[in-house]
């Protein structure tokens, strides 16, 4: 049994679910179906990510006020740095205050193909960014504002250095971000040595890890290829051929995911960040092996996501 992999807990963790905006009318309809089972979950919120440079900017400050004006989940925007003036990015923030949103996951972002990555006068990276954000949120007289940034468990692709990484993660804090959520990776050790590698680097915000259910794994292996995280011999193995069984497929990610969370609590880790790809299935399936069930009182989910402005 999935659940007998975690055991007996005390301590429920806290999670949080990410989304990344929808473009076509199944694409909604899997976002709303997705925001609508988690939402039962009781999250700590929900996040909707930004496309390369911005690109889908507008779906997701659509995706953004629809959650926020038809669910009672805290809701965070994505908001990246790149290909936009630092005006650009403060009329998005102002465009997330606007709607009620207190969280912001401020990313530095990747360029699109072909294109500068950073506009004159724009933000130089996510430490600049972090510290506009900081400094706009507090000039308009909001308190207790959010705000998360990325981590690399297994460093990040274009960092020198894994030092140099860690460093660059401090500075973002030290900045005025409040968390920082992980890149997904496989390897439970791998996150934990992290953990103990930040705080003797003097970083003590809390270090959030990214958890990616399996749907897809050829998908996951092109993801992981571009974002530097590392996929175990023993995964090409226990997952060959099941891209095309899919009933079994997430049987196995299920069951390979409750584990890999079974070994971060057991390391100490109290909040989980799942990578849904607007999927809930498996991060309900992980979910229910941590010990954390529907809220049969909270309201139906969100109606469709009108989809004339995708």
């Amino acid at each position: 049994m999935i659940t007998d992999l975690l055991g007996a807990s005390s301590i429920q963790p806290d999670v949080s679910f990410e989304f990344f905006p929808p473009n076509t009318e199944i694409g909604v309809a899997n976002l709303t179906r997705s925001a609508e089972e988690l939402a039962t979950l009781n999250p700590k919120f929900v996040s909707v990510t930004y496309g390369a440079g911005g690109t889908s900017r507008d779906r997701t400050q659509l995706a953004v006020s629809h959650l926020t004006a038809t669910t009672n989940l805290a809701v965070a925007g994505h908001l990246t740095c790149v290909g936009a003036t630092r005006a650009e990015v403060a009329a998005v923030i102002d465009d997330y205050l606007a709607v009620g949103v207190r969280h912001i996951v401020a990313l530095r972002g990747d360029p699109p193909e072909g294109t500068e990555s950073i506009v004159p006068g724009g933000y130089q990276d996510a430490v600049e960014l972090v510290a506009g954000i900081r400094s706009h949120v507090e000039a308009a007289g909001i308190k207790n504002f959010q705000i998360s940034v990325g981590a690399y468990p297994e460093v990040h692709p274009k960092a020198s250095s894994p030092r140099s990484d860690l460093d660059n993660l401090k500075a973002k804090l030290d900045a005025g971000a409040d968390r920082a959520l992980t890149q997904f990776f496989f390897d439970s050790d791998v996150f934990l040595d992290f953990v103990d590698r930040a705080r003797v680097a003097g970083i003590e915000a809390p270090l959030v890890p990214g958890i990616m259910p399996i749907n897809n794994f050829a998908g996951i292996n092109r993801f992981a290829s571009r974002a530097g995280a590392s996929v175990p011999r023993w995964m090409h193995d226990l997952f060959d051929g099941l891209d095309d069984n899919p009933e079994v497929r997430n049987l196995v990610s299920a069951q390979v995911t409750a584990e890999q969370c079974r070994r971060l609590v057991a390391g100490g880790v109290s909040e989980f960040h799942f990578y849904t790809m607007n999927r809930s299935e498996l991060s309900l399936a992980t979910c229910r092996a941590l010990g954390i069930r529907p809220n049969e009182a909270v309201a139906p989910g969100p109606p469709p996501i009108g989809t004339s402005h995708d």
